[in-house]
């Protein structure tokens, strides 16, 4: 029997989503702070409070703060143009990379932004001058907490994970699940419940073949 879903594997650490994944799909819908350069016409029905009026001609003035999907934000962003500007979440800027440098294990990743690491792999693309440091941070927070949510998946079998799950990023889980599936098919292997080898059915075919032309 198929399954209903086969999962396709992200491409948000990548220079663009996967669309047909539905982890990127909800990633790229997550808000982006940005700042207006420029009036844009017929959204203020939109943002009713940083329009003159909630009409459907309304235009948002520039200098408005608002929160946008980060599909539409991309698509709107250019540097020749200046439509808009990006903000930083806080969770990127400086304070919170401090924080991750010091000891990124102690940060709930998924309350903070359960794709904490697709959606900040994505605010490059803004092309900010923060840009150098957040991909470092982005790199050396995955490095400070793999070694613990993969030595916790191995020493954790058959336990409640439940808590330490919660606190874990979207691709954190993945690799977490992943090291607990190995793990486990490695003790089914250890107890001799592994599947068994057996000949493919062209070997078996093969030799039907071959004893029906000897008896022949």
């Amino acid at each position: 029997m198929c399954e209903a879903y086969c999962r396709v594997e992200s491409g948000a650490l990548g220079p663009e989503e996967n669309f047909l994944s539905l982890d990127d799909i909800l990633m790229s819908h997550e808000k982006l702070p940005v700042r207006t350069e420029a009036a844009m016409p017929r959204l203020g029905a939109f943002f009713p409070e940083r329009s003159a009026g909630a009409g459907p001609g309304d235009a948002v003035p520039p200098g408005s703060k608002i929160e946008l999907p980060l599909w539409l934000a991309k698509g709107l962003f250019d540097n020749k143009r200046r439509i808009l500007s990006v903000e930083l979440p806080k969770i990127y800027q400086e304070g919170w990379r401090t924080v991750f440098s010091a000891d990124a294990n102690v940060v709930d990743l998924h309350k903070m932004g359960p794709h904490f690491y697709g959606f900040g792999s994505q605010l490059l693309h803004f092309d900010s001058p923060e840009n150098a440091d957040i991909s470092q941070s982005l790199l050396q927070t995955f490095i400070g907490r793999f070694r613990r949510i993969m030595d916790s998946s191995q020493n954790a079998y058959n336990e409640d994970t439940s808590a330490l799950v919660a606190r874990l990023d979207e691709m954190e889980r993945g690799l977490f699940q992943t090291g607990q599936k190995g793990l486990n098919d490695f003790q089914c292997w250890e107890k001799g419940q592994a599947s068994q080898i057996t000949a493919s059915n062209l070997v078996q075919n093969y030799k039907k073949r071959k004893f029906t032309d000897m008896e022949d």
